[in-house]
């Protein structure tokens, strides 16, 4: 439901692209104590932003490019000077005294636009923090002779960026979700190599529910196809709790019953060391390294040979 911006819009309506909702930004003020005078205390400092914006901006900047793994983003001098005029116009809307509907909606678009290049949410929350230090230091040189009036725009300015970074890691979190629920939306295939042999190729999270869906897909493909052998590799999974690995252990005991032979292919050492640490027993599962291994795995327990054979000249291979 797209948002509209009119009084007597509905607290429950969400904001366009979004699952956030209008009372659920209000909810979110009143928890950081976010209120009317933080509002007309950063309103009243709009000048000394608008006058330190610029040295804030290329300080920011220049710490992102001294780092690696940041300055990858930034490696187009033209997307470098359009993200710097961007992050110049959030900083004057800081102070800009408005925290509506509008300064949601950029909010949000802020936090796609970062989750769409690439940039991890942790480096976001450092580039943050770095954002206030500059502000606070500036802060105080300016107003030196009234250190109250620096803690109290400071602390009213950290309210706002907190609420700024609520807001991004929403749009960060709809982002993966939806990518999230899009892989598990796609049909695991369990394609036949050869006559009794199955291959099904996973990849992406697997939870509960899917690995429910790939045993009943097995199951059916091994009678529907009288497969001797099936080949599941699991080189596209980054994740395997303990419930996954006890339906992959059920889905090779199930097919056991059928009278067939399921080799697990492509585990990860980091996989391999978290099922360790689970106490999750593989030992009724056969594994090998890769898929090239699966497949010879496979043919060997088919009965299938290959062999080298000159012909014209040429090497080739052919099946027994």
């Amino acid at each position: 439901m797209a948002f509209v911006n009119v009084s007597n819009t509905s607290d429950l309506e969400q904001f366009e692209g979004t699952d956030v909702t209008r009372g659920e930004i209000t909810k979110r003020k009143d928890f950081l104590e976010f209120g009317d005078a933080d509002t007309e205390r950063l309103a009243a400092i709009r000048d000394f932003a608008l006058n330190n914006v610029e040295n804030i901006v290329e300080e920011f900047y220049e710490h992102l490019l001294s780092f690696p793994q940041t300055k990858e983003f930034f490696r187009d001098p033209k997307v470098l000077n359009r993200v710097k005029k961007a992050q110049t116009q959030y900083f004057k809307e800081l102070t800009a005294g408005s925290y509506g509907d509008e300064y949601v909606k950029g909010r949000l678009k802020i936090g796609r636009v970062h989750q769409n290049i690439g940039m991890q949410f942790d480096y976001y929350l450092g580039a943050y923090r770095r954002y206030l230090e500059s502000f606070l230091v500036k802060l105080f040189e300016a107003f030196k002779d009234d250190p109250a009036k620096v803690i109290a725009c400071h602390l009213s300015m950290m309210k706002l960026v907190f609420l700024d970074i609520s807001l991004a890691m929403d749009s960060y979190l709809r982002t993966i979700r939806l990518q999230t629920d899009a892989i598990k939306e796609l049909a695991t295939p369990v394609l036949q190599v050869r006559p009794g042999l199955l291959i099904s190729p996973i990849v992406g999270m697997i939870d509960t529910q899917r690995a429910r869906q790939l045993t009943e897909a097995i199951l059916h493909s091994i009678r529907a196809q009288r497969a001797k052998v099936v080949v599941i590799d699991i080189t596209g999974v980054p994740i395997v709790d303990s419930k996954v690995a006890n339906h992959l252990v059920q889905t090779v005991e199930a097919a056991r019953l059928m009278g067939t032979v399921v080799i697990l292919t492509g585990i990860s050492p980091e996989i391999a060391q978290t099922l360790v640490v689970l106490g999750v027993n593989l030992s009724s599962v056969r594994t090998v390294g890769d898929l090239q291994e699966g497949f010879e795995e496979a043919e060997r327990l088919l009965g299938y040979k290959l062999v080298k054979e000159k012909k014209n000249g040429t090497n080739h291979r052919r099946e027994q």
